[in-house]
């Protein structure tokens, strides 16, 4: 099953994965879950269109409607769309919750459009002289993607979660039981995931990626989160970019901080010279190598 925004896959009876299509409004990953007399959606996509069409599926699946919502960190491509969800239980911690009012706030409408007009403007600048084929391709995603955003500022609301959690929530239905996380930050000051254990499914939010550079709130964080996720019996992971993994995914970035901490420790008085590494070359995100070496240059500098 697919919209014009993403694509289904169902992972086991009443689990179902939702794959945000590039460039269409949605942007992020989420999920839909019955638990038997209810339906959980996982995070909200970016665009109000993308968000209706994700409650619109969930109930055509279930038949049931959405009585909770699960917002893995504040990013506004997981969290734009809970104004579509307004009459449902919004779980988050109370981080993600403050962060969310904080950093998604829509100051003077005139001026939010006149600024990205100008990042969208500098975008398309960049594409014509680009010639490197993943950075053209990471530019060209980014300038479609927030085209979208531009055009639905003007239905943009900020729901801010309304139920929640510090570390661990659980939530016990008619067909399957479900558990919320928090071990902390590493993308941002505060990231969730939401868990299966009987199915052995992580919906991972943007702790777990694919073939894209993490972007780092705090690398130290980031590893130590992993790691406690590492420690869960898990069989899928719903990427919050990307696609549907294995465990082994978890390895792979906690091998990507590593390295990539050792790089910078290495090379500290001249990042210049540091080059992506041959094994994430072909790794998507705009600058994303180049501003976690930074991150993760002034983390280290502190200590």
């Amino acid at each position: 099953m697919e919209t014009p925004y993403f694509k289904v896959k169902q992972l086991t009876d009443g689990v179902y994965a939702v794959i945000a299509k590039p460039g269409a409004g949605a942007m992020s990953n989420s999920g839909i879950i019955d638990l038997g007399k209810e339906v959980l959606i996982v995070d909200t996509f970016t665009t109000p269109d993308a968000a209706k069409a994700l409650k619109q599926t969930a109930e055509k699946l279930t038949q049931k409607k959405v009585k909770y919502v699960f917002n893995t960190h504040y990013h506004g491509d997981h969290t734009f769309g809970n104004q579509l969800f307004q009459d449902a239980i919004i779980i988050s911690t109370p981080e993600t919750r403050d962060l969310h009012i904080e950093k998604n706030r829509i100051g003077d409408l005139e001026t939010e459009k006149m600024e990205m007009e100008a990042y969208l403007k500098q975008l398309e600048n960049r594409l014509i002289n680009e010639r490197n084929s993943i950075a053209k391709s990471s530019v060209t995603n980014q300038l479609h993607e927030m085209t979208k955003v531009l055009e639905a500022i003007d239905e943009l609301k900020i729901i801010p979660p309304n139920h929640l959690f510090e570390e661990k929530l659980v939530l016990e239905g008619e067909n399957r039981r479900v558990e919320c996380y928090c071990f902390g930050g590493g993308h941002t000051e505060s990231d969730a995931v939401l868990y299966l254990p009987e199915e052995r499914i992580l919906f991972a939010g943007d702790l777990v990626l694919e073939k894209l550079h993490p972007p780092i709130y705090n690398s130290e964080m980031f590893l130590e989160n992993l790691q406690k996720l590492s420690e869960l019996e898990i069989e899928l992971i719903v990427t919050g970019h990307g696609g549907i993994v294995q465990k082994g995914q978890i390895n792979l970035l906690i091998e990507y901080l590593n390295h990539l901490r050792k790089i910078v420790l290495e090379k500290e008085n001249d990042l210049s010279t540091i080059r992506i590494p041959t094994n994430y070359a072909d790794w998507l995100g705009v600058d994303g190598f180049k501003r976690n070496v930074h991150v993760v240059f002034n983390e280290l500098k502190t200590k």
